[in-house]
This record gives structure tokens, C-alpha cells and sequence, in this order.
């Protein structure tokens, strides 16, 4: 496909698209060929198979990521973040679970 094709299948800018393409196509994901002065792209399918195969032996099916997980983990990224901001506007420390401030403490700084 050109890159007009795919910005018109895409809510993403031409040169955008053009960016990502010039990536896959140094990765060796994408391959290009020159039609006069249009440039067509083409998906390499090979180098994606020895991806998942390589995440098919390192990843366990007990250890994939589960929805639960992935949630549990945006609420802590989530609170992780809230706790920064409210504590660089205050200029204390944050607070880790156990209650104890993190970070060092105005003693040491001084």
C-alpha cells in the first residue's frame, strides 16, 4: 500500500504515518518498493512469527496477563502518580504503604 492508502484507513497524519513506516521498515517489518515516484509497502509476516515464537517459549500460559492484573495495575500507576503530584506541591515526601516517608529527609537534605 502507499502511504496516502493507509493514512485513509488511519486517523493518524501522512508524515506520522510515514515515521511509523520508515521504523518498521528499519526493523525489517516492512519492505519498500519504488513504483515511479510512489512508494509501496508491504508487511514481512516472517519476522512476526519468530516474535510470538519467541513469547510462546518465554511466556508461560499460567503467567500471561490477565485483564484483573493489567486493571490492578493501572490503579496503581494511577495512585503512583496522584501521590506525586500532591506531594511536589506540598514539598514533603510521599508516604509508602507501611505509612514511612520516602525519599530522604529534610535533615539530610540540609
Amino acid at each position: 500500500m502507499r502511504v496516502v492508502d493507509l493514512t485513509a484507513r488511519q486517523s493518524i497524519s501522512r508524515p506520522a504515518i510515514s515515521r511509523h513506516l520508515r521504523l518498521l521498515t528499519e526493523a525489517g517489518l516492512v519492505e519498500v518498493e519504488q513504483h515511479g515516484r510512489e512508494r509501496h509497502y508491504a508487511l514481512r509476516a516472517q519476522p512476526l512469527g519468530q516474535v510470538r515464537d519467541y513469547l510462546d517459549r518465554v511466556e508461560a500460559p499460567a503467567t500471561r496477563l490477565t485483564a484483573g492484573a493489567l486493571d490492578a495495575l493501572d490503579t496503581e500507576v494511577r495512585r503512583t502518580s496522584r501521590d506525586r503530584r500532591r506531594s511536589s506541591g506540598s514539598g514533603t515526601q510521599p508516604i509508602s504503604r507501611t505509612g514511612t516517608r520516602t525519599g530522604p529527609s529534610r535533615e539530610d537534605i540540609a
